[in-house]
């Protein structure tokens, strides 16, 4: 029971780190019906920030964190202005194409910079906690409870403020949201920002977690979190968290009791799985269509 109950500890590091990137996939997709693939490297820009803020800046915990998520969300607005917005209007696949290409040039513009894996120095003391055969560190005790926060601020932002109300508009029908006064765009942008911010902060985490950075890192786990969008429910705020701890809970269990090597097979079979029995996901709705 001690080993279960540390995996399931274990589960709900790496789910809190997948739901944050996935509620970037499932943000923007819910207001321009895109998938940005770019935001898995937007989530690697943010384990770097923290590496500079580290080793350049010398920052202490919560202005790095701040600067991964303030870096991370300009980046998200500068891309939605240059690659999306004047593809709005364009077929999907030029901004499914356009998105892969701008996921290229920021991990090679990361060469540039570090062509080699980089280790993150520690930003908090962590001290380790035992009980009854559990082990619990103050740094995934911080993971966990930040990353919850975050997602809870979401929602909350989501269901109870004018902000949120614009993006809910702006996602059932862009048009007549414009002819009601939402400013479309600023909304969008807003959207890629907040977007961006969390996967910045779950980019930061991450390399507090795992502190060997690279620049393909967000390639698979960008993918992974993507897949925890889909099982939530794409455009789902909370199938998104859902589906980011259900995925992390997939990943520690199956590397627990199984050999590690499955870990990635069993985690793309429940997207095929999912998608099968359940096409828009665990909470996600089909959205009908004017005709």
């Amino acid at each position: 029971m001690a080993y279960l109950f540390q995996q399931i500890l274990n589960a709900l590091q790496l789910g809190s780190i997948y739901a944050l990137i996935a509620l970037g996939y499932t943000m923007v997709y819910g207001i321009m019906t895109m998938i940005n693939f770019a935001h898995g490297d937007i989530f690697m820009v943010g384990a770097f920030l923290c590496f500079v803020a580290a080793t350049v800046l010398g920052l202490p915990f919560i202005p790095a964190l701040l600067l991964s998520m303030t870096g991370c969300a300009l980046l998200g607005v500068v891309i939605e202005r240059l690659a999306y917005k004047p593809l709005r209007n364009a077929p999907r696949v030029s901004a499914v194409i356009t998105a892969l290409g701008v996921g290229l040039v920021l991990e090679h513009l990361t060469l540039v910079f570090s062509p080699y894996p980089r280790h993150v120095p520690a930003l908090w003391s962590s001290a380790t906690w035992h009980v009854g055969g559990v082990t619990l560190s103050s740094l995934q005790a911080l993971i966990i409870v930040l990353s919850v926060l975050l997602m809870v601020l979401l929602d909350w932002l989501v269901r109870r403020t004018m902000l949120g109300l614009a993006i809910r508009a702006i996602s059932w029908d862009r048009t007549v949201a414009a002819i009601m006064g939402v400013p479309v765009d600023a909304v969008i942008s807003l959207t890629f920002a907040i977007g961006a911010a969390l996967g910045g902060a779950a980019g930061f985490l991450y390399a507090l977690a795992y502190p060997v950075i690279d620049p393909y890192m967000g390639v698979i786990v960008g993918w992974k979190a993507f897949i925890a969008a889909v099982v939530g429910g794409i455009g789902n705020v909370r199938g998104a968290m859902l589906g980011g701890f259900i995925l992390g809970a997939v990943e520690i269990m199956v590397a627990a009791f199984l050999p590690s090597t499955y870990r990635d097979l069993i985690a793309f079979a429940l997207l095929f799985t999912l998608l099968i029995l359940k096409p828009y996901g665990l909470l996600g709705q089909p959205r009908p269509q004017k005709v």
